[in-house]
């Protein structure tokens, strides 16, 4: 029988890593991904991530979408077209499939964060 996946009984291995050379704007950003869960087929994953101060470029993918909830800290997306929306604690937003723009972590960042990946 699947089991509840309960983010504070679990002590998941951080990922580490930082934007793409290529899609930097600002600083180079560690950022962190504590992964509690992964779908068996590997289409859902949801967890914490944190990511100090900096900017760089996105593109989401066809079929890949985020929901997110800021935990603590400030970031900024900016899409294509120049539009900005900014983030804080208890703010959500779902980024779409295809999306392109700038993220901008303004004050060190933590959020949850679930990403659906499915064939495009």
């Amino acid at each position: 029988m699947p089991k509840l996946t309960v983010f504070a009984r679990q002590s998941p291995t951080p990922a580490y890593d930082h934007p793409r050379p290529d899609r930097l704007v600002r600083g180079n950003p560690q950022r962190t991904t504590l992964e509690h869960f992964l779908s068996p087929a590997g289409d859902l994953s949801a967890g914490i991530w944190a990511c100090e101060p900096g900017a760089w470029n996105i593109a989401f993918a066809p079929g890949k979408d985020e929901f997110f909830c800021v935990i603590e800290g400030r970031l900024r997306i900016t899409d294509s077209a120049g539009d900005a929306a900014e983030f804080g604690p208890g703010d959500a937003c779902v980024i779409p499939s295809g999306f392109a723009g700038t993220f901008e972590v303004l004050e060190a960042v933590r959020k949850h964060y679930v990403v659906v990946e499915r064939p495009a």
